[in-house]
C-alpha cells in the first residue's frame, strides 16, 4: 500500500480534488493511476463516459483492446507496473463526432508534476492524435499513422493509435499495425515487465 504521506500520494490527492474546470458537462472527476515503481506510462487523451462513471482508467472496450495490444491482463494493467495519465484527466463531454478533445489547461497544470514522481518509467505509450500533438509536438490531424509507423524514432516514447472502435477503419487501412507494431510492442512490454534490458 502506498504511503499516504509520500510526495506522490499527496500529489494524487491534490490532482483528484482539482476543480480547475467546473463547467465540465458531468463535473470534474480527474482519473489517474500512478505508482512510484511504475515502469510503463500510458498517456491517453481523456476519459470517456464509461470511465468517468466508474473512476477506473481504460475500463471500457477501448481498454480491452489496448490490453490485448500490450499482451497484459487486467490485474497487471491495474498493478504497480503501469502509470496512466491522460492528457486531460476529466471526461470532456461529447460532440457530433465522439468525445470532445481534452481540455487544454489540464496537461500544463498536472502532467510535469506527476511525471516527476515516476522515476522508474522505461516506456511511455502516447495514444491518439491529441496526446501525440501535445507530447510529441506533431499535428493533431493526419499524423497518427506516420507517428505510429516511426515509433523507433521516438526512443522511449511509443506512439499508438487510439484503440476505440471508432478507429476500426484506421486499423483496416493500416494492416501493418497489427502485423508488425503489435508484436514488437508486446515483446517490449514483456521485457520491461520481466526486468530485462531493453535497447
Amino acid at each position: 500500500m502506498a504511503d499516504p504521506l509520500s510526495p506522490l500520494s499527496r500529489l494524487l490527492a491534490e490532482v483528484r480534488s482539482c476543480q480547475a474546470c467546473p463547467d465540465l458537462p458531468q463535473g470534474p472527476r480527474p482519473i489517474v493511476q500512478a505508482h512510484s515503481a511504475a515502469r510503463i506510462l500510458i498517456i491517453g487523451q481523456a476519459p470517456g463516459r464509461r470511465v468517468h462513471a466508474t473512476g477506473i482508467p481504460w475500463n471500457d472496450p477501448s481498454g480491452d483492446r489496448l490490453r490485448g495490444w500490450l499482451g497484459v491482463d487486467r490485474a497487471g494493467f491495474y498493478g504497480p507496473s503501469f502509470a496512466i495519465i491522460p492528457t486531460g484527466l476529466c471526461y470532456p463531454g461529447s460532440g457530433p463526432r465522439g468525445d470532445l478533445p481534452p481540455r487544454a489547461r489540464c496537461a500544463p497544470l498536472w502532467f510535469a508534476r506527476l511525471r516527476a514522481q515516476l522515476p522508474a518509467i522505461r516506456l511511455t505509450l502516447v495514444i491518439g492524435q491529441y496526446a501525440q500533438a501535445y507530447h510529441l509536438g506533431t499535428p493533431a490531424r493526419g499524423a497518427v499513422a506516420p507517428n505510429v509507423r516511426r515509433a523507433a524514432d521516438y526512443g522511449a516514447f511509443w506512439p499508438l493509435p487510439h484503440p476505440s472502435g471508432r478507429n476500426n477503419q484506421w486499423l483496416a487501412r493500416h494492416p501493418w499495425f497489427q502485423a508488425e507494431i503489435v508484436p514488437a510492442l508486446r515483446a517490449r512490454v514483456a521485457a520491461i515487465l520481466a526486468g530485462e534490458p531493453v535497447l
